[in-house]
């Protein structure tokens, strides 16, 4: 069938059949077909909608289009966790340790970041000497024998997705729920994950704004991994707030040695032992999620899971010595500390001024492919529902250039609201989509 003949029969609302799908997204892989014709197509998606079965097709034509990765050398069931993004979202620097330590192997291919602060190998470059960049054979080896290998996504994993999204990007697109579900489930499946735990976020601070969206979201991805063959649970977490208190490379590696350490942010925590819970139970090694969040609080708490994150550094050329020394991560010159003018209760702490705040000093990225400054960003010293009095710390704030301290100091006073009336701190759990069921809290 004809490229215009397939975008005719989404745009009248019928039901395309998986061979079409394969062959379209093939056709716009190779450049056999426009960006014009496949933008004409993504716009008819964004009007009627996928149905499951099309949004299945959709995710196992792009997650074949390059490279899939074949991880059945490294024994056990490999479990991989995917976050739609968030504020001080440093959870795979915990989880992956975490889960790790458990016996569960944990294999993730990630990618840099764009927008409020750098992704998973941003951070991980933070630390002196880290290899981001695995050979096959490496991230193989290096999986066998720590059960932990984390590597920059490669260009051939599930390529029909980047075009896709370059596309949608520039086409007023991306707002698709078939669209974004399939994106992520592509690259998850081509990536090698036996199963899934999916962190679906919340919020002001998320992609995802209203909690309607995000169970929908959330129901498409676990129904896509229930048809492909991959087992997905998916948990809703709250983005009201930032999750962790750093939002900033170096800063999040701190944070997540602390956590790893028995300390740090609670929400940051919970959300870690709650992924995990699942990523243990997906991964067959207890019976319940209950079992395994008291594995996982006794591996932080005799700090095997902070000796698995150290191991794991090193296998990567890492100074595990950070574990211990955190002042051997790269520090900004500058340093401003940022405090409540007003006495109160913090009502507001909104998480996407805080990440464009963290981004213009150079903790992010405004266009692919920008340098970041990895010493940069800001560290919140409150939370929602705290009580403030005039003179207490809000934030302290990281740059190599001092000239952006006070204007990032005022971005943080408007982003931190103080009011008379108590405000209630947010539920971070706010609810799990299994195969089977939707719990919500």
């Amino acid at each position: 069938m004809r490229a215009i003949d397939i975008i005719t029969k989404k745009r009248d609302g019928l039901e395309l059949l998986d061979s079409e799908i394969a062959d379209l997204i093939k056709a716009y892989t190779t450049e056999e077909i426009p960006d014009y014709q496949m933008a004409a197509w993504l716009m008819a998606v964004y009007f009627q909608g996928m149905t499951d079965r099309e949004t299945a097709a959709l995710t196992l034509a792009m997650a074949t289009s390059g490279e899939m990765v074949d991880l059945s050398q490294v024994a056990g069931i490999k479990v991989d966790k995917h976050s739609t993004g968030g504020v001080a979202d440093t959870t795979t620097l915990i989880l992956a340790p975490l889960v790790a330590a458990a016996g569960v192997p944990v294999a993730k291919m990630s990618g840099r970041g764009l927008g409020f602060t750098g992704g998973t190998v941003d951070k991980l470059e933070a630390i002196p000497g880290f290899k981001a960049t695995l050979e096959r054979n490496e991230f193989i080896v290096n999986l066998q024998n720590y059960n932990i290998a984390i590597t920059g996504q490669s260009a051939t994993i599930a390529p029909a997705d980047g075009k896709l999204y370059a596309l949608r990007d520039v086409t007023a697109t991306v707002e698709s729920i078939p669209l974004i579900a399939s994106s992520i489930m592509s690259k998850k499946i081509a990536s090698g994950a036996d199963k899934i735990v999916l962190d679906v976020k919340v919020g002001s601070g998320a992609f995802m704004k209203n909690q309607a969206d995000a169970i929908k979201l959330a129901e498409t991805m676990v129904r896509i991994g229930q048809l492909v063959g991959r087992e997905t649970v998916a948990v809703l977490t709250s983005m009201e707030q930032p999750l962790g208190s750093a939002i900033g490379n170096s800063l999040e590696v701190r944070e997540a040695i602390e956590v790893l350490s028995g300390r740090g942010e609670p929400a940051l925590r919970e959300v870690c032992l709650t992924l995990g819970s699942h990523m243990l139970v997906l991964g067959g090694k207890v019976l319940t999620t209950e079992a395994a969040r008291q594995q996982l609080e006794t591996l932080i708490d005799n700090k095997q899971a902070l000796a698995k994150f150290g191991e794991f550094i090193v296998a990567q050329g890492g100074d595990a010595a950070i574990l211990y020394h955190p002042a051997k991560l790269p520090q900004a010159k500058f340093a401003l500390e940022v405090t409540s003018d007003s006495h109160g209760f913090v009502n507001e702490i909104n998480a996407a001024q805080i990440g464009y705040a963290a981004m213009l000093l150079g903790a992010g990225r405004e266009y692919k492919g920008q340098a970041i400054d990895l010493t940069a960003g800001v560290v919140i010293k409150c939370r929602i529902g705290q009580p403030i009095s005039i003179g207490q710390p809000l934030a302290m704030i990281y740059s190599n250039v001092e000239s952006k301290l006070n204007q990032t100091a005022s971005i943080l006073k408007k982003a931190i609201s103080i009011s008379n009336q108590v405000a209630e701190s947010p539920t971070v759990i706010i609810g799990i989509v299994t195969q089977n069921s939707l719990q919500i809290d």
